[in-house]
């Protein structure tokens, strides 16, 4: 016979399977506590700045030594492959009789303004496409094939329409940055949770103030992303057109010291403006936009405090 037990209750012995499993689970456990329990260490703005300055100007050291290492090695015809320090030259030659300072101001001033301008247009523009499904089927599509066409092409018809003015340049600026701040602003509508629009009409919001109040606030990651490439449309169409339309009552920007350059055979000064055009961007990237978006995730919860 089988010697009885003194406990009523029966004892299952685990398998080895349960066991593992159990092991596993309890692993899992301690690490996602572990996960939770660790502190974010919030950068400094020195810090932040060091992290993403220091590594772009380091790369940039390095591209300009190879730069000079393949003049200095190759001995190519200064005329067609200039080294760094001609194009330093023709940098200093241009600020010291004042071009270069004209020309930053000018394309600046106009970039700016332009950028404002199709900010104030495209964004009713992209909510009343987001709200309005018809009108979204009517000029979607449109809208989506004037953001891939080139803004360069818009420049012959706005020189018939307005001339050589200023107004030539703000149209094509128009053309190309509108698009996409209106598309990107929809992008960033249509990714809006619908529990959203429900909870702002129990509290009484209207559709005007739904789509204001509401929706707009929810959707700025998306909107945002539309304005950073809607910038860069910007900044692009400007030397397109400032490049084509030299002349008449149009001011003296980039595009024009880069055209000049180009009919003088100044490969330097060529390289010096692309190079000048470069810097701007990426200072407006860095100093801009870049802030407002690592608040505007940071705000949202998508962005821990040490990783940018």
């Amino acid at each position: 016979m089988l010697p009885e037990t003194s406990h009523p209750l029966l004892i299952l012995d685990e398998s080895p399977l349960d066991v593992r499993t159990n092991a596993d689970l309890r692993t899992l456990e301690s690490g996602l506590d572990a996960l939770q329990s660790v502190a974010i260490t919030e950068k400094g703005p020195w810090r932040r700045f060091i992290d993403g300055v220091l590594p772009p100007v380091l790369f940039l050291i390095l591209l300009i030594a190879a730069w000079q290492l393949y003049v200095v090695i190759a001995r190519p015809r200064p005329d067609l492959a200039p080294g760094p320090l001609d194009v330093a030259a023709s940098i200093g030659d241009l600020w010291a009789d004042g071009r270069l300072q004209l020309a930053v101001l000018t394309s600046l001033e106009r970039g700016g303004i332009g950028f404002l301008i199709a900010i104030a247009i495209g964004t009713p523009l992209g909510l009343l496409l987001a709200e309005w499904r018809l009108l979204r089927r009517a000029l979607g599509p449109l809208l989506s094939g004037l953001q891939v066409l080139p803004s360069v092409a818009w420049v012959p018809a706005a020189i018939l329409w307005f001339g050589l003015s200023d107004a030539t340049v703000y149209f094509v600026i128009l053309m190309g940055a509108i698009p996409s701040i209106a598309n990107g602003l929809v992008s960033g509508i249509d990714q809006v949770p619908p529990q959203l629009r429900r909870v702002g009409t129990v509290l009484g919001a209207n559709r005007g103030q739904l789509a204001t109040l509401v929706v707009l606030p929810a959707a700025m990651p998306g909107y945002f992303a539309g304005l950073k490439q809607g910038w860069a449309f910007s900044w692009r169409s400007l030397m397109a057109a400032e490049i084509i339309t030299m002349g008449g009552t149009i001011g003296f920007g980039l595009g024009s010291m880069l055209q000049q350059s180009r009919e003088l055979a100044d490969l330097s000064g060529v390289l010096a403006t692309i190079l000048v055009i470069l810097f701007i961007g990426i200072l407006v990237e860095l100093v801009v936009f870049a802030p407002i978006e690592r608040t505007l995730l940071r705000s949202r919860g998508l962005l821990q405090g040490g990783t940018r």
